[in-house]
């Protein structure tokens, strides 16, 4: 599956993908600012809603889409996952691949947006997605390649904050309409998936980093059949 996958490199690597980047520039410098302006951007901490989600399922293969500073993906391969990273800001990937080594696991590093990996489809058992930043397209590009890349048997988790989808565009530059949201993937879904939670619930928020001031999630977790 993954070993498809060339433009990562293993976390216990000094070497990152760097100018390997795959997709839009102008997207790879936003976040490539946003994270240089801290040292830290995230808690360091995983995700609650994929620690509540994962509990119980096999480790096995794992995409982590947009893994921002590594604080899942570590997580996961502590816990016995096969885990690929995906990420555009190659300022966040050397922050995560920094952590993998100091906790002494091993990650492939994918860096580019998730609609340019070219990454295995139905390969991964657990394709996981926390608050991503997934640009909106006509033909439904990112959220096509997300459901693409779960194997059968495998599970989708898609996790956003609540309630941003219905925000109003204002001056900052954030308008909802231009990002892809859980209800979008969940209108998706055919026969060949079976949704085993979609829902509002409260966040388990980790202490401190960006974000920390949501409350709510919007959790979707599909399940594969064939």
């Amino acid at each position: 599956m993954t070993d498809n996958i060339t433009a990562g490199s293993p976390a216990s690597d000094a070497s990152l993908p760097g100018d390997g980047y795959v997709g839009d520039p102008a997207v790879r410098a936003e976040w490539d600012n946003r994270y240089a302006d801290r040292q830290q951007l995230w808690s360091g901490q995983p995700n609650g809603a994929l620690v509540a989600e994962v509990a119980g399922l096999t480790p096995g293969r794992v995409l982590d889409v947009g893994c921002g500073e590594g604080a899942d993906a570590v997580w996961l391969a502590r816990g016995g996952w096969d885990v690929t990273a995906l990420e555009v800001s190659g300022v966040a990937l050397e922050r995560a691949a920094g952590h993998a080594r100091d906790a002494g696991v091993a990650v492939r590093w994918v860096h580019a947006a998730l609609t340019e990996a070219a990454l295995p489809s139905a390969s991964f058992d657990l394709v996981s997605a926390q608050y991503p930043a997934l640009l909106r397209t006509p033909d439904a590009a990112a959220e096509r390649v997300l459901l693409t890349a779960v194997a059968p048997g495998g599970v989708l988790l898609l996790v956003h904050h609540a309630g941003m989808d219905t925000q109003q565009a204002h001056d900052g530059g954030f308008d909802p309409a231009d990002y892809v949201w859980p209800s979008m993937v969940a209108a998706l879904l055919t026969d060949d998936w079976k949704v085993e939670v979609n829902e509002q619930r409260p966040r388990v928020a980790p202490d401190g980093g960006a974000g920390a001031h949501h409350t709510d999630d919007l959790v979707l977790r599909a399940r594969r059949l064939r």
